[in-house]
C-alpha cells in the first residue's frame, strides 16, 4: 500500500506535486479495482483534482490541484502550452539527438494505442536531446510541447529509438548479459530484464501559480530506473 504523503515532492495552499510510482494508474481503470492516484489524492485532500495524467507504467512528476480555482488556472496553462514538462527515457540502441524535433500528428487507433496520422491526426511536437549514450542504450531528455497519448513513446519509435521495454512501439527488454563480460547466471535460474516496464520517467515539471510565482519540482528516479541507469553507466 502506497503512503500518499511519502510521494509528495511539493505542496502549497493550491497545488500538490507527487512522484508517481510506476504501475499505478492516474485514474480508475475499467475494472474499477486497485489503487489509483486520484483516489489516494482525495483521501488526502477531498477537493483534489488531477491536472494531467501519466501512463500507468510511467513514473514521475504529476500535478494535483487542491481547489477548482487552482485547477482552472493550471488547465489554461496546459491548454496554452505554458507548462514545461521534462521526461527522461532510456532507448534501445545508441542515438545522437541534439535538439531533435519531431512534429508528427497522432491519432488513437483503439484502446491504449496510437499511430502517426498525417491526414487526420492531432498536432504533436516533441524535442529530444541525448543526455548520455551507453554501449547499447541511450538516456534521452524528452520535452513534449503538446500532450498527446503515448506521444513521447511513438515519436521516439519514429526516430528508430524505441524506449526499452516498450514492446507496443518496437522497444525491447535489456539484459545485463548483453554488455557485462563474463556474466553468469545462478544454476536453474532465468535472467530477468534490468527494468520490467517502459523505461520512461517524468523528471521535471514547471508552471506558474495565480500570483505569477514559478512552481517547479524534480522527481528523482525510482529504484528500478536508477538501477537501470547505474548499470548502463558501469559498463558503458
Amino acid at each position: 500500500m502506497i503512503n500518499f504523503k511519502e510521494i509528495i515532492i511539493y505542496e502549497d495552499d493550491n497545488y500538490i506535486i507527487i512522484n508517481k510510482p510506476h504501475s499505478v494508474s492516474s485514474l480508475d481503470e475499467r475494472t474499477g479495482q486497485g489503487q489509483n492516484i486520484l483516489r489516494m489524492a482525495k483521501l488526502y485532500w477531498p477537493d483534489a483534482q488531477l491536472c494531467h495524467r501519466l501512463d500507468k507504467e510511467t513514473s514521475g512528476a504529476l500535478a494535483i490541484a487542491k481547489n477548482p480555482e487552482a485547477y482552472r488556472h493550471i488547465s489554461i496553462q496546459f491548454e496554452e502550452r505554458h507548462v514545461n514538462k521534462v521526461y527522461h527515457a532510456v532507448s534501445n540502441g545508441v542515438h545522437d539527438l541534439d535538439k531533435m524535433m519531431v512534429n508528427l500528428p497522432i491519432t488513437q487507433i483503439g484502446d491504449g494505442a496510437v499511430k502517426i496520422d498525417k491526414a487526420e491526426g492531432k498536432i504533436a511536437v516533441t524535442f529530444f536531446h541525448t543526455v548520455q549514450a551507453y554501449r547499447n542504450a541511450t538516456l534521452i531528455e524528452c520535452l513534449p510541447v503538446t500532450g498527446r497519448m503515448h506521444q513521447i513513446r511513438i515519436h521516439l519509435s519514429t526516430l528508430k529509438a524505441p524506449i526499452i521495454g516498450d514492446k507496443q512501439y518496437g522497444g525491447k527488454d535489456i539484459y545485463l548479459s548483453e554488455f557485462k563480460r563474463n556474466f553468469k547466471l545462478k544454476k536453474n535460474t532465468d535472467e530477468l530484464p534490468l527494468i520490467r516496464r517502459v523505461a520512461l520517467h517524468a523528471y521535471g515539471l514547471n508552471f506558474k501559480d495565480e500570483s505569477g510565482k514559478d512552481i517547479s519540482a524534480v522527481a528523482e528516479y525510482p529504484k528500478d530506473f536508477a538501477v537501470l541507469v547505474k548499470q548502463l553507466e558501469a559498463y558503458a
